[in-house]
């Protein structure tokens, strides 16, 4: 620690003496860059079409041999391909070390909006790229201001939450987009700004909307932008807004195929409007790639964006019914070990996948005997991941008749909700707080106290509805209105257990439990057309020449279906 601030001592006291002396650049010290540890080497490629990521041209005053390299890496940095673009701008700094914009761009790449925390490594690394571009005389005025913008998320950061530096370099985009109303990358940059600094409570979608509007004026004169097909597909990733994204979840892959996160990103619209088959399609496409790019950087282990691919993968076979490719998959999850890197998307994989194959096909021994697994994967870092497990097992054992171990995990849950209030994360507790809800419903259920039970799982699906799935991943394990509709069905009240499941519906559409639910309940309620129409639509989703299920065969022998 001591020696870092002898070296940011002497190198800021290097700089103050030129910029006193009216001198030019200062040299950045060879041991502060040592310091940066920057990721180098080739960029490593497994689309289709070669080195092929969309179409970007930024505009900025360093030296014009390094032009392509900086649009080269922008256009990595809009896909989310975040160590091939820092390389780019490594050897941008090497070929230019005083474009301060490229040590911009390293900040950039370690701060990944939508993705989360950065870790503490990335954080210092991009604070001590800030410090670095600031101290350069020669960037113009627009420069400096993107440059304080991205030092406005990693001001503070030990003391600041994750949360209000994303809404500081919000305002600091916006002032940018309002200054310089020609500049299309600040628009876009503020775009992604307004979505990774919104309140997941906001259920009016006004920094969504206010981004899609941004984007959609933009989209024409730039068609092959991979950023703003990219913030699209994000500003749109939520019930009620998917279907404004579809255009652009259809392009994307097509853009930037050279990227594995572009190739799954269509995914997330695909999920939203219940679209399986195009979702597989582009998820198998994005899981081959994520391989074949593990295996060409040479990563001990699985790339983290195969998981990622995984999860949407799994969700999209259960949807369709075919369990004997989600368990495929499921026992590919199994064979992983080592993933690079450790972070929240590859922890929410290998909790969710398990989780989902057993309950939606509704395998309650199989969910209550459930493993956190990997043994050796570092839990401790990821409680709201974790309780994706216990949720499981604690409904399993809660339905299957084991009322004690689910009391048990219910404590364990309680336990890890108080460990996300304790960090100040109020969404991943809130998330928490609706398993726990769903859970003592369900031990109430058990018991008896039916009364109670069904207004526990009404406060589920209230803390539900008023907050949003989080944007990484494919939806919730289970909608809390489906446990709802589950639970209305066995209380022999079909008409409220419809509604509950046309609720779900309107929130995710296509789900098979979803439909089957619709279709039993309007059955019982004597609303056959109704039931026609939910068990058709579950025979069209559904690959019925793979499938097992056996709501597949009652579906098939309704009358009028």
């Amino acid at each position: 620690m001591k020696t870092g601030r002898v070296i940011y001592f002497r190198f800021f006291m290097c700089a103050a003496m030129f910029l006193g002396c009216g001198h030019r650049d200062p040299v950045v010290p060879r041991d502060l860059l040592g310091g940066l540890d920057l990721k180098r080497g080739e960029i490593i490629s497994c689309g289709a079409s070669g080195k092929d990521f969309g179409f970007v041209d930024f505009d900025m005053s360093c030296d014009s041999k390094v032009k392509d390299d900086f649009n080269v890496a922008m256009e990595l940095l809009h896909s989310f391909e975040y160590d091939e673009s820092e390389k780019i701008f490594a050897k941008i700094i090497d070929a230019s070390p005083s474009c301060a914009m490229a040590y911009w761009g390293v900040a950039m790449c370690n701060f990944h909006p939508l993705w989360g925390t950065p870790t503490d490594n990335e954080l210092q690394k991009g604070t001590r790229a800030i410090a670095i571009a600031r101290s350069f005389t020669r960037p113009t005025r627009r420069e400096s201001a993107y440059i304080n913008a991205a030092g406005e998320f990693f001001s503070d950061w030990k003391v600041t939450v994750h949360v209000q530096r994303c809404i500081q370099f919000q305002k600091a985009m916006e002032q940018i987009y309002l200054a310089y109303p020609g500049d299309r990358e600040a628009a876009i940059f503020y775009a992604l700004a307004l979505v990774a600094a919104a309140d997941p409570s906001d259920k009016s979608f006004s920094n969504q909307k206010k981004a899609g509007s941004i984007l959609e004026k933009m989209y024409p004169a730039e068609p092959n932008h991979p950023g703003i097909l990219h913030y699209l597909i994000h500003t749109y990733d939520y019930p009620g807004l998917a279907n404004l994204a579809l255009p652009a979840a259809r392009k994307y892959a097509s853009v930037a195929p050279s990227s594995a996160h572009a190739l799954h990103m269509p995914s997330h619209i695909f999920t939203r409007l219940g679209l399986w088959d195009e979702c597989i399609s582009t998820n198998l496409r994005s899981t081959e790639a994520a391989t074949c790019y593990a295996q060409a950087a040479g990563i001990n282990g699985h790339w983290d964006e195969e998981l990622h691919g995984l999860d949407y993968l799994v969700y999209a076979y259960l949807q369709k019914g075919d369990n004997d490719l989600a368990k495929e998959q499921l026992r590919y999850l199994g064979t992983i070990r080592r993933v690079y890197p450790v972070n929240f998307k590859v922890a929410y994989a290998f909790a969710a996948i398990p989780a989902r194959v057993a309950l939606e096909n509704r395998n309650w021994k199989e969910a209550a005997g459930l493993e956190v697994f990997p043994e050796n994967f570092p839990w401790n870092k990821f409680p709201w991941q974790l309780a994706i497990t216990h949720f499981a097992r604690l409904m399993g054992s809660a339905r299957s008749g084991n009322p004690l171990m689910a009391e048990t995990e219910l404590h364990i849950l309680t336990s890890l909700y108080d460990t996300l209030q304790n960090q100040k994360d109020s969404y991943k507790s809130g998330q928490v707080a609706i398993q726990i809800k769903t859970g003592q419903a369900w031990i109430k259920w058990q018991k008896g106290e039916k009364e109670n039970a069904l207004d526990l799982m009404r406060e589920a699906v209230s803390l539900e509805e008023n907050t949003e799935k989080n944007p990484v991943t494919p939806g919730e394990v289970i909608p809390a209105a489906e446990w709802l509709g589950d639970m209305l069905s066995l209380n022999q009240e079909p008409d409220a257990a419809l509604a509950a499941y046309e609720l779900e519906l309107g929130r995710s559409p296509n789900r098979f439990n979803g439909l089957y639910g619709a279709a039993k309940a309007a059955e019982k309620s004597g609303k056959r057309e109704k039931a026609s129409y939910y068990f058709r639509q579950l025979l069209t989703i559904a690959d019925t020449s793979r499938s097992g299920r056996p709501e597949i065969a009652e579906a098939k022998s309704f009358p009028g279906k």
